[in-house]
């Protein structure tokens, strides 16, 4: 198929674009796509990197890396996708620099820092309070411990978990919701 003209490309839908890059591998549907997301890529990209050449370079970069592999993809919701594969990307330059990746949570989805904080320390003096809130976790319901500890230690997003598990959405929130209410009361219980 011949590419369209620019202004026909610019008329297609997500979903369209995707399909006439996978059947043609011709760039240009990808980077028109690509495109219509670089300004929510690079708010996001600064969120993490605190750095706006950084959140430019990983804008480019990644651009760069996808090109080769979306063809292989199978991608259900475009923006969702992008915006997880970016954020991981994100987290993983911060991780080969070595720094604290930097988690701002709204009090409405995360009202228990301390259930991360926890997780995530490496103090000794924090050992046994790290060990009994795995303790803890171990003794949730099945689906609040998976759904817990997928969200705290592996960074996964609700939707994520749920293509992970096979738990609906709405089961994974709630096992998150309920999961983190238990282990702040398990925590406020013993840290008296």
């Amino acid at each position: 198929m011949a590419l369209g003209n620019k202004n026909h490309i610019a008329t297609l839908t997500d979903e369209e674009l995707l399909m006439q890059h996978k059947e043609s591998g011709h760039a240009e549907y990808f980077g028109t796509l690509y495109n219509r997301y670089i300004p929510l890529l690079y708010g996001m990209c600064l969120k993490y990197l605190h750095n706006e050449s950084k959140a430019q370079d990983a804008v480019l970069r990644l651009f760069e890396e996808l090109l080769p592999q979306i063809s292989s993809c199978d991608i259900q919701a475009f923006k969702t996708w992008l915006y997880s594969v970016a954020r991981n990307h994100c987290l993983q330059i911060i991780r080969k620099e070595s720094k604290e990746i930097p988690v701002s949570f709204n009090s409405d989805i995360m009202d228990s820092n301390e259930v991360l904080q926890l997780l995530l320390s490496d103090k000794e003096n924090d050992g046994e309070r790290v060990q009994a809130l795995r303790n803890c976790i171990g003794r949730l319901p099945d689906g609040q411990r998976i759904s817990i500890t997928h969200f705290f230690t592996e960074e996964m997003s609700y939707a994520e978990i749920a293509e992970k598990t096979g738990y609906s959405l709405n089961a994974v929130k709630s096992n998150i919701q309920n999961g983190k209410r238990n282990l702040k009361n398990y925590i406020n219980k013993h840290s008296r």
